[in-house]
């Protein structure tokens, strides 16, 4: 029996095993970084132990701290989660070695996959369907370029090691080897400690199908049907959708055996998944199989009612399967998006910083959300960027879509950069609409996907005004309420009450007359949170500010390079340091009063000369905060 469990993880996948333990009444044990000793997984947890540090190296990566909290929280067992510890052996390894229980495979099973070379090797001996390639010792570019000419152009060079798209290189012809060779055993060197790359035909249009596997202890094995994980951008899957649109009963059983005979090549226990390449003919090919629960477990979940993380535990502690493979349902459809802190428009580079506004979509029939996020919460550069997974579910793919486009136009971000508007052209596009699903559709429809940025248009400035002045507070005199001569807005009489507005969005400025009658004009959804209003357009949400131009002048008429306090407050963050180049309009500084927060941001691009206050000190109105020289006054320094 397990009756406490410690979660060697973080975020969502944290969160969403400790739910499935509290139905089953195990005590949960969360264990956290320096950085993360507030977040939500260790809020939910029963209990909590920190293993220092803030990279993954110092903290979720270190096998001995994790398997000591296990032995001081009194745990009888360790769920890996996905990412981190959670294909190692060496963990598994350790984990046995301590007398504990791994919610995963042994350690002998993640060696046989651990290398794809060695697993499609051992894949071959067992029969199962595998892409043309090369995956031997020879690292030479010699050997590689005959095998690429063997093969067949185009070529793709994977490293041998790990995935997550590092050191993956698509050779169109030969020319090109050398230099994507030596690029992808860089990135797979620095990735993985290990430079070994292998080589396959790159097949054109193929779709990314895997296989939900599940084996007990008894020799047991069972496919829980498949997984569509196409939407991929960098060879990341965005979107994942089950059962796959179009595959045929005869080729899913097909894929299914071949996914089960893979798992019992290499005496495999618990979840894993068989992950194939299907090309526009029906064949398909094995590409790897992850020994552990995946991201996307849920839409596998949604179409059989099962909760896998249940399955794990009982699998665990040596429980046989409860079904028989025609005993597996498979009701409906369920699509899923991964929700990301990041930018699209700059190459997906990752968001991070305080989440100042987060709300989920409501819950309902059909409808999940898993995730490990709150509203006030950092998101830290060290980790995943994954805020959220959002799941729908209906009895076709099409209900399914539509209830996920109403999940994505409820959820709200702000603070950071995501991907909410990127996933909704997705979602809406009619392509996917139509099933056209390939692992080059993000590329193929990029023009429509990802469009280039153009100026807000005056419609946004003028709906993005309104907004504004809806949500100002009302001030008037409290002897005469109903007198015009009581209100501040500017009333003349005979003449416009209308103040122009300066605002400021997405590094532009408008100056905007309000319409009258602001309040009954907005249509679009928007929240006030202090100085920010956020405001939704065109699926995303945009951080508007106002901004005082006389305030601006009295600013460039203070002491060249200082940055003072424009009120009585309090530092709630210092951003910067000494010597830090930034650029102009950048955050030095969040001073609090009134309840209000307030960023210093950088007049001009430049270095930081020294910073006179640290996070917590109260300081008056016009205190120094920053010595900022400017990028040529820095420069001039530097030279003399």
């Amino acid at each position: 029996m397990i009756n406490r469990l410690l979660v060697a993880n973080r975020g969502e996948i944290a969160c969403r095993i400790m739910r499935t333990c509290r139905e089953l009444g195990i005590v949960t044990v969360a264990v956290h970084s320096d950085i993360d000793r507030d977040a939500r997984h260790v809020r939910e947890a029963d209990m909590a132990v920190g293993l220092g540090g803030a990279k993954p190296a110092d903290s979720y990566l270190r096998i001995d701290a994790i398997i000591e909290a296990a032995r001081q929280s009194g745990c009888q067992a360790i769920h890996p989660g996905y990412g981190f510890l959670s294909e190692n052996a060496e963990f598994a390894r350790a984990i046995e070695a301590a007398g504990l229980i791994l919610l995963g495979p042994p350690a002998s099973a993640i060696d046989a996959m651990g290398s794809k070379s060695a697993a499609k090797a051992l894949m071959q001996e067992a029969g199962v369907p595998l892409v043309p390639g090369y995956h031997g010792a020879d690292q030479s570019l010699d050997s590689f370029r005959d095998e690429a000419a063997r093969i067949g152009y185009p070529v793709l060079l994977k490293a041998s090691a790990g995935g997550g798209g590092k050191g993956m290189k698509v050779v169109e012809s030969e020319p090109e080897l050398a230099e994507a060779l030596a690029s992808a055993q860089r990135e797979a060197r620095s990735s993985f400690g290990d430079e070994r790359i292998l080589v396959e035909k790159y097949l054109l249009k193929p779709r990314h199908i895997e296989i939900q596997v599940f084996a007990d202890q008894h020799g047991g094995c069972i496919y829980l049907n498949e997984r569509d994980c196409s939407i991929q951008r960098r060879h990341q899957k965005v979107v994942e959708e089950a059962p796959a649109p179009g595959l045929t009963p005869a080729l899913r059983a097909a894929m299914g055996e071949a996914a089960v005979k893979a798992a019992q090549a290499i005496g495999y226990v618990g979840a894993g998944t068989v992950e194939f390449l299907l090309d526009e003919r029906g064949d398909f090919f094995f590409m790897e199989m992850n020994t552990r629960l995946q991201v996307e477990h849920p839409v596998t979940e949604a179409i059989t009612g099962l909760d896998l993380v249940a399955w794990q535990i009982r699998i665990a502690v040596g429980e046989p399967l409860r079904l028989s493979q025609s005993q597996v349902p498979l009701n409906g459809h369920a699509i899923e998006v991964r929700l990301y802190a990041e930018e699209p428009a700059s190459g997906f580079l990752p968001s991070t910083g305080r989440l100042d506004l987060y709300r989920e979509p409501a819950a309902g029939p059909g409808r999940r959300v898993d995730s490990g996020i709150e509203q006030s919460d950092e998101v830290s550069p060290f980790y995943d960027p994954m805020l959220a997974k959002l799941i729908a579910w209906g009895e076709t793919r099409e209900m399914a879509r539509r209830r996920l486009l109403q999940m994505l136009g409820e959820t709200v971000v702000g603070g950071l950069h995501t991907n909410l508007a990127f996933l909704t052209r997705i979602i809406s596009h009619p392509a996917f609409a139509a099933a056209g699903l390939d692992t080059a559709f993000i590329p193929r429809h990029e023009a429509q996907l990802l469009p280039s940025p153009e100026p807000l248009p005056d419609a946004f400035w003028q709906a993005a005004a309104d907004a504004w002045l809806a949500t100002e507070p009302p001030i008037q005199r409290g002897d005469d309420m109903h007198s015009p001569w009581a209100r501040l807005n500017g009333w003349r009489a005979g003449l416009s009450n209308a103040q122009p507005l300066h605002l400021s969005c997405a590094g532009e400025r408008k100056r905007i007359v309000p319409c009258a009658d602001h309040a009954a004009k907005v249509a679009a959804k928007y929240f006030r949170q202090g100085a920010t209003l956020y405001f939704q357009w065109q699926h995303d949400w945009l951080a508007v500010r106002a901004v005082d131009p006389l305030a601006e002048v009295q600013a460039s008429l203070a002491p060249q390079g200082s940055l003072t306090a424009p009120m009585n407050g309090n530092i709630v963050r210092v951003l910067v340091q000494a010597g830090d180049e930034v650029a102009a309009g950048a955050p030095l500084v969040v001073l609090e009063a009134m309840k209000m927060e307030h960023s210093i941001r950088a007049p001009a691009a430049g270095r930081v000369r020294e910073v006179f206050y640290a996070e917590g000190a109260m300081v008056a109105e016009g205190a120094v905060l920053i010595d900022l020289h400017s990028a040529a006054e820095a420069q001039q320094r530097s030279e003399t």
